[in-house]
């Protein structure tokens, strides 16, 4: 799939809501919901490259900046490299991957720490057993207040959230750190109680040690990837994409700044 994705505009005016409807085939006030926020947010989504690309070029024909983004290459095993265990040292990040792959990446080549929230929401049935009046069973009893047992079906709805965050340096791929799915052994003497408070610790640290470095938090909640995803992209199944996203967005913006 082939998802396009505007970003780069300065300022939100009656012209250019219009100028980017015709194109979208969208109304106004849909156009508007997505330059909320300023960008970057996807508009469109195609299997076909050729179409994604027609569709950039009559974006950037009214003064738009867009992206191409293919989810099969951002989706590829060399496209993240997922932390396993990690050792802050003083001049460099160690990290490690499941695989036993490892990394060294100097501090100094950070150049973007994204944090975001990983959302799941769950659906079950439980059996829900009641005490209930009985009508029935009272007028036997001769008027004596009886109950009976009623079972039925009911609907739980549940949610899951875990803390990520996916580091950025020079031309590396992403290396992404999970607050579940990691070691903390590496802070030694300093590690905390919990994995909680381990991963707040660790996003302390890496802004700490690498000061200057581009950060934003617009993925740690669900109207932030929603506004970034738009309304045709699931933040619990894409998330992955709106990191990609987000990062080659400011990537842009600092390169042109």
């Amino acid at each position: 799939m082939h998802i396009v994705v505007i970003h780069g505009w300065h300022e939100e005016t009656p012209e250019l809501v219009q100028a980017l409807a015709v194109p979208l085939g969208i109304t106004p006030y849909e156009v508007r919901l997505r330059l909320v926020g300023g960008g970057p947010a996807v508009v469109a989504c195609f299997a076909d490259q050729q179409q994604a690309r027609a569709m950039a070029a009559e974006l950037n024909q009214v003064g738009v900046a867009t992206l191409i983004v293919d989810t099969e290459t951002v989706r590829s095993p060399a496209g993240h490299f997922i932390v396993r265990r990690f050792e802050l040292k003083e001049r460099f990040l160690q990290v490690e991957a499941g695989d036993g792959q490892s990394a060294q990446i100097n501090y100094g080549d950070i150049d973007l720490l994204l944090p975001g929230t990983r959302i799941l929401g769950q659906t079950e049935l439980k059996t829900v057993t009641e005490r209930k009046f009985s009508l029935g069973k009272t007028l036997l009893s001769g008027g004596i207040p009886m109950t009976k047992t009623v079972k039925h079906q009911e609907e739980v709805n549940s949610e899951e959230r875990e803390n990520i965050l996916y580091l950025y340096a020079r031309e590396r791929p992403p290396v992404v750190f999970s607050q579940s799915g990691m070691s903390y052994e590496g802070f030694g003497a300093a590690m905390k109680l919990s994995r909680e408070l381990n991963f707040s610790y660790l996003k302390s640290e890496l802004r700490r040690l690498c000061p200057g470095v581009a950060h934003d938090d617009r993925l740690l909640n669900r109207l932030g990837q929603v506004r970034l995803l738009g309304p045709t992209l699931n933040p619990e199944t894409n998330l992955d994409l709106g990191f990609d996203i987000l990062a080659r967005a400011l990537r842009r913006r600092r390169a042109t700044a």
